[in-house]
């Protein structure tokens, strides 16, 4: 397997060598490597330009997910049916809601007042710590900044990191990539903004919220 560009893999496909796909902006340098096992998906559109998408790549005895997507699609399920615990008084409203120029990924209500989630996908796992980003986010700083103004104006505002792999029992901001976001979860931290993470199983048929796993900050 090789990386030609920022979202296009050459992977070897039974002695093919094929285009994939690849769903996600970050840098995942410790898993695209040329030797990784890879799990393809068979793109149903015709006007694509790649007839597959990486969805999953085996770092050691570990499948790692990297389509930046599945979580917030999980999420979305499980917080439309009621399904995760933080969240579980609370009445799904609608997806990337803006305000007060920011865009979140979700608006819920609880008793009548906003409630404002953020989902973060990560990949990497160091010595069972989960972390993010894997490479700078200027974006993901801005999102936690907006949050915390939220949270000091009395709205209930929240960020759940999803580790789209099974192998982390904790998470932590990745200060060493990328030290304004580090420092931007710790101010919306102080703020009152909660975090949550959870660890995935993931398998052929896609990924599974797991258990939730203590915040580093």
């Amino acid at each position: 397997m090789k990386r030609l560009n920022r979202f296009v893999a050459l992977v070897d496909l039974e002695g093919e060598r094929v285009e994939a796909h690849i769903a996600t902006s970050g840098r995942l340098a410790e898993l695209l490597v040329p030797d990784a096992a890879v799990l393809l998906e068979r793109s149903q559109s015709t006007r694509r330009k790649t007839a597959y998408s990486l969805r999953v790549v085996r770092y050691g005895q570990t499948w790692v997910s990297i389509d930046a997507q599945l979580p917030n699609k999980l999420i979305k399920q499980l917080l439309q049916a009621q399904a995760l615990p933080p969240f579980a008084q609370c009445d799904f409203v609608r997806s990337e809601p803006v305000y007060r120029g920011g865009r979140f990924d979700f608006l819920l209500t609880e008793a009548g007042q906003a409630v404002y989630v953020e989902v973060k996908s990560v990949t990497l796992v160091e010595e069972k710590l989960g972390l993010f980003p894997d490479a700078p986010t200027e974006r993901g700083r801005r999102h936690l900044l907006h949050l915390a103004g939220l949270r000091q104006e009395g709205c209930r505002c929240a960020v759940i990191f999803i580790i789209q792999r099974h192998d982390a029992d904790y998470f932590a901001p990745n200060g060493r990539t990328d030290p304004p976001f580090a420092q931007a979860l710790r101010q919306a931290a102080a703020a009152g903004v909660e975090l949550y993470a959870y660890r995935c199983q993931v398998d052929k048929k896609g990924l599974t919220l797991a258990q939730r796993v203590p915040v580093l900050i």
